[in-house]
C-alpha cells in the first residue's frame, strides 16, 4: 500500500462535499486540505473481538454470561426522598451488568462452551449460575480471547444446608441505585439477579408465589412486581406515597407498608389498593428501617433508634415496644428474618454492611461488610432486605417440551428444538454498522450515509448448537444520495445448511435468490436484508433457519461480515476493513487521490475506512460532521491502534459532543 507517511494515516478533511452529491473530482482539493494522524499498519478499527466460553460443570445448573465494564453507568442526576424523608437531588449510577447478557445455556456432558462477541473494552465478565434459584456469580477474566471457569463447591452449601432444615435461605436487596442483588448468609456472597426499572428503598417477597415486591423511590412511587422465576419486571400500580418498610405477610397474603410518619398500611398486592391503615405510637423515631414478619406472627418494625416488636392494643392502634438498646452505633436501612429466625439488619451509607441481632435481648454483631473487619465488603448501599427461601421442591420442575429443560430455565418452553440463546452485543442492547459509500475515493467521514442498527440472537437447542439466528434491525440513518443495499456474508455456512430466510424485503430486481431465501451464485450463505435502505427504515427481523445444527464455533460471530451494496450496482460492495468480498462483489480499482483503495481491503491509502462496526447504539455524527469532530477520542483510539480509549463511542462525561450528533 503507498503510504504518505511513515505509519498509516487517517484523513481527516477540513472541507468537504456532502455524501449526498459525490464528486470523485474534488479529491485533489481534499488532499491539499489534508490532516494527517498515524495509525498502526495492523489497525483494523475494531471494537468488538470474538471470546470463547468455556465453562466447566458437572451439574444441570443454569448459566448466564454478562458484559462487564470498568465504569459504572451514569444514570443522570435525579431528585427523590431519601430514607429520612428528606428531597436529595444527586447523581446515579450503577453497575448494569445485568442488561448486558451475552450468552444463556446450560452444561452438557459437563461442559458449556460457546463464542462470543464482546466489547474490547471488556477484560472481564460475570458469569452467574443458576441451579433451582440457588444463585451465584463470579467475575472471570477475559485472558487471550477466552473465558476458562470451573465451578467448584467449596463450602458445601447444598449438602449441609438441606440436611439440616431442607432450605436454602438468600437473601434479596435493594438500593437507590435501582439494583436487585443477593448475598448468602453462609459466606456474604454477592450475586446480581436484576435491574429494577426504579431504585427503591423496600423490599418483600410473597414465598409461594415467588414474586418479589419493591415501592420505588420517586414519585409516582409504583408498586413494582418481579417474577424470580421467570425474570420479569411489572407494575402493579401507581401508590402515590413513598416509605422506607414493606413486609408481605403470608397469613392474609397482603403487603404492609410504613412510611416516615409512623402510619402502618395493609396493600392489595394484585391491585395495588390501599385497604387499611394503621398508626404507630412508641417509636423514638419514625425514619428509616423496615419491617417484617416471624414464623409466630410477631411483628418486628426497625428505625433509625433501633429495633421493636408491634402489636395492636385496644384502640386499634399498634403499640411499639423497644428490643435494642437507644445507643446502636449505625442507622439500620433494612431487616429480615430468616429460616432460623435468625434477624439481620443492613446499616445505611453508600457501602453497607450486614448484622445480626438477637430478637430478645437486641444485642447484635457486624456479620458481613466494611465494619465485620473480615476482608468482606459489598461496595454498595442496602436500602432493604427481604429472604427467599429455595425448599427442595419449590422449583416447578415441568418441562412442556420435553427438552430437558425446565420451563422456567428454557428461552423457548414451548419449542423442543430451542432452548438458549447468545446475544450480540446484549440481551437488550444494541450495535451499529455504519458506513461511507462513495468507496473506492474518499468521503466525508460523517459514518451517516448508511447506519445499521441490529440485535442478534443466536438461538441454541438443549444440546448448546445453533439451529437459527435472528436479526432485529433497522436503518437508522439514511444520508446517502443512493440507493443503496445491505447484507451479510456468513463465512461459516455454505448456501445449503439455510434452511429459510424470514423478514428481508426487496423493492427492485438486481437481486437473485435461492428457493432458501439465501443470495444465488455464493460461495457462502449470503442474506442481502434489503435492496435499498429505504425499505428497513423500520425495525424488523430477519430469520435464518439452518437445515441442521452446528457450532457458535464454526457458525462465527454477529455481525459477521456486513456490507452495502452502492447503487444497486451488485458488484460494488463495501465491507468493514480487511473483510473479504463476497463471490459477486468484484475490485474497484482507482488509485488517484490520497484516500483510494487500491489494494481493495477497505481501507484507503492512508489508513481510512470506509465502514466501521461499533457495539453500541451508535449516535451517528450530521451531515458533513467528522467523526473525530463529534467524537473527541477517536484519534487518540486510531492512534493508539485501539489500545486507548476503547470505549470512545459511549456517552461518558467529555467523549462526545451532542450538538454534533443526530438525535
Amino acid at each position: 500500500m503507498k503510504l504518505l507517511v511513515r505509519n498509516f494515516a487517517i484523513v481527516l478533511l477540513f472541507s468537504m462535499n456532502t455524501c449526498a452529491k459525490p464528486d470523485i473530482g474534488n479529491d485533489i482539493t481534499a488532499e491539499e486540505n489534508a490532516l494527517f494522524i498515524d495509525v498502526p499498519t495492523d489497525f483494523d478499527y475494531n471494537t468488538h473481538s470474538s471470546v470463547n466460553i468455556r465453562i466447566n460443570d458437572n451439574s444441570s445448573a443454569l448459566y448466564e454470561v454478562f458484559v462487564t465494564s470498568e465504569d459504572p453507568n451514569f444514570l443522570g442526576t435525579k431528585t427523590f426522598l431519601d430514607e429520612s424523608g428528606n428531597t436529595v437531588t444527586d447523581d446515579v449510577y450503577r453497575e448494569d451488568i445485568i442488561n448486558k447478557q451475552v450468552l444463556k445455556g446450560m452444561p452438557r456432558n459437563g461442559v458449556l462452551e460457546q463464542l462470543v462477541t464482546l466489547p474490547k473494552y471488556c477484560n472481564k465478565v460475570y458469569i452467574r449460575r443458576n441451579d433451582r434459584l440457588n444463585f451465584s456469580g463470579e467475575f472471570v477474566d477475559v485472558v487471550n480471547g477466552e473465558v476458562n471457569y470451573s465451578f467448584q463447591n467449596l463450602t458445601g452449601r447444598n449438602t449441609i444446608q438441606l440436611e439440616r432444615n431442607d432450605v436454602n435461605d438468600y437473601l434479596y436487596c435493594v438500593n437507590g441505585q435501582g439494583e436487585l442483588f443477593q448475598i448468602d448468609p453462609l459466606d456474604g456472597d454477592l450475586t446480581m439477579i436484576s435491574e429494577m426499572p426504579m431504585g427503591s428503598w423496600t423490599a418483600a417477597i410473597d414465598q409461594e408465589n415467588l414474586m418479589l415486591y419493591s415501592i420505588g423511590r420517586s414519585s409516582p412511587y409504583p408498586l413494582m412486581r418481579y417474577s424470580i422465576e421467570n425474570d420479569e419486571w411489572s407494575t402493579v400500580a401507581n401508590l402515590g406515597m413513598g416509605g422506607p418498610r414493606l413486609a408481605y405477610n403470608s397469613n392474609d397474603n397482603l403487603l404492609y407498608f410504613s412510611d416516615n410518619n409512623g402510619v402502618l398500611f395493609t396493600i392489595d398486592p394484585i391491585s395495588g389498593v390501599i385497604l387499611n391503615s394503621w398508626q404507630i405510637t412508641g417509636l423514638h423515631n419514625t425514619t428509616g428501617g423496615d419491617i417484617d414478619f416471624a414464623e409466630d406472627g410477631t411483628i418486628y418494625v426497625c428505625t433509625f433508634s433501633g429495633l421493636y416488636s408491634i402489636e395492636l392494643n385496644q384502640n386499634n392502634d399498634y403499640v411499639a415496644t423497644r428490643i435494642s438498646a437507644d445507643n446502636l452505633p449505625f442507622q439500620p436501612t433494612s431487616m429480615t428474618i430468616d429460616s432460623n429466625q435468625e434477624l439481620w439488619l443492613a446499616n445505611s451509607g453508600s457501602n453497607s454492611s450486614l448484622i445480626i441481632m438477637d430478637t430478645t435481648t437486641g444485642g447484635w454483631q457486624y456479620q458481613y461488610g466494611v465494619n465485620a473487619g473480615n476482608n468482606t465488603s459489598f461496595n454498595r448501599a442496602i436500602n432493604d432486605l427481604t429472604t427467599l427461601h429455595v425448599y427442595s421442591d419449590s422449583v416447578d420442575t415441568t418441562d412442556t417440551d420435553g427438552d430437558g429443560v425446565i420451563d422456567s430455565e428454557d428461552s423457548y418452553p414451548d419449542d423442543s428444538e430451542k432452548a438458549f440463546e447468545v446475544f450480540t452485543p446484549s440481551k437488550y442492547g444494541k450495535g451499529t454498522i455504519a458506513f461511507e459509500d462513495l468507496w473506492p475515493t474518499y468521503g466525508d467521514y460523517d459514518f451517516n450515509d448508511l447506519a445499521f442498527s441490529y440485535r442478534a440472537i443466536v438461538i441454541l437447542n438443549s444440546d448448546n448448537d445453533v439451529v437459527q439466528v435472528d436479526l432485529i434491525c433497522r436503518v437508522k440513518a439514511n444520508g446517502a444520495g443512493y440507493d443503496n443495499g445491505f447484507g451479510i456474508e456468513i463465512d461459516g455456512l455454505l448456501p445449503d445448511q439455510v434452511e429459510s430466510v424470514t423478514g428481508t424485503t426487496y423493492s427492485s430486481d438486481y437481486i437473485t435468490l435461492n428457493a432458501n431465501g439465501t443470495e444465488a451464485n455464493q460461495d457462502k450463505a449470503v442474506i442481502i436484508l434489503t435492496d435499498n435502505a429505504d425499505n428497513f427504515l423500520n425495525e424488523r427481523t430477519v430469520s435464518i433457519t439452518l437445515t441442521a445444527p452446528v457450532t457458535t464455533s464454526e457458525l462465527g460471530v454477529a455481525p459477521f461480515n456486513p456490507f452495502i451494496i452502492i447503487n444497486q450496482e451488485r458488484h460494488k460492495e463495501v465491507h468493514l476493513p480487511l473483510h473479504n468480498r463476497t463471490s459477486l462483489g468484484t475490485n474497484v480499482s482507482i488509485t488517484d487521490g490520497i484516500n483510494s483503495d487500491a489494494d481493495g481491503n477497505f481501507i484507503s491509502s492512508n489508513g481510512m475506512p470506509w465502514a466501521i462496526s461499533i457495539i453500541h447504539d451508535f449516535k451517528v455524527p450530521k451531515e458533513n460532521v467528522r467523526i473525530d469532530d463529534a467524537y473527541n477520542y477517536f484519534v487518540s483510539w486510531a492512534t493508539s491502534g485501539g489500545i486507548s480509549h476503547q470505549d470512545w463511542y459511549k456517552d461518558n462525561p467529555g467523549f462526545r459532543n451532542e450538538n454534533m450528533l443526530e438525535d
